[in-house]
């Protein structure tokens, strides 16, 4: 028996949900679940040793149909084919409290911004202005702060 990734995403309206999507699971309609995956970019999380973490995920993640999509040595990115959704880093002197990074869509660049302001007015330490992050890939541009609680929490447009 061969096992296929079959991942579909439907309007809420075609399946009664309260939400937006419906996403549906491994190897057919297995299983599934109302959410919205409109709010959440991408999530990282920072390993206190990034080669073991990189094993472990490989090995964890590739049952659920995901894989290694993108590899910097420092930080690497699982998902699918051209969409990292989770990534892993690690950095020199890391405490053992790790922040954790959410990134958050954003409809277009005016609400990087909005969210940029409001995070600084809120209290947030600003990480990196709003601007473009063209060594991310053409038309990322993001704003990067710290939350109250030392997380990294961004805001990006995919433009």
């Amino acid at each position: 028996m061969q096992v296929g990734l079959d991942v579909r995403v439907l309007h809420a309206d075609q399946i009664g949900c309260g939400s937006s999507y419906l996403r549906t699971g491994v190897a057919g309609l297995v299983g599934a679940a109302c959410f919205d995956v409109t709010m959440i970019d991408h999530l990282g999380i920072n390993c206190a040793d990034l080669a073991a973490s990189k094993t472990f995920y490989d090995q964890v993640l590739a049952p659920l149909g995901y894989g290694r999509v993108l590899d910097y040595d420092v930080a690497v990115g699982y998902g699918t084919e051209n969409d990292p959704a989770f990534w892993l880093s690690s950095y020199a002197n890391m405490p053992p409290q790790r922040e954790v990074h959410v990134a958050f869509r954003a409809a277009d660049v005016a609400a990087v911004h909005a969210f940029h302001d409001a995070a600084v007015a809120a209290g947030a330490e600003v990480l990196h202005e709003p601007r473009p992050w063209p060594e991310y890939h053409p038309g990322y541009y993001g704003a990067f702060v710290r939350d109250l609680d030392g997380n990294n929490i961004e805001a990006v447009f995919h433009g």
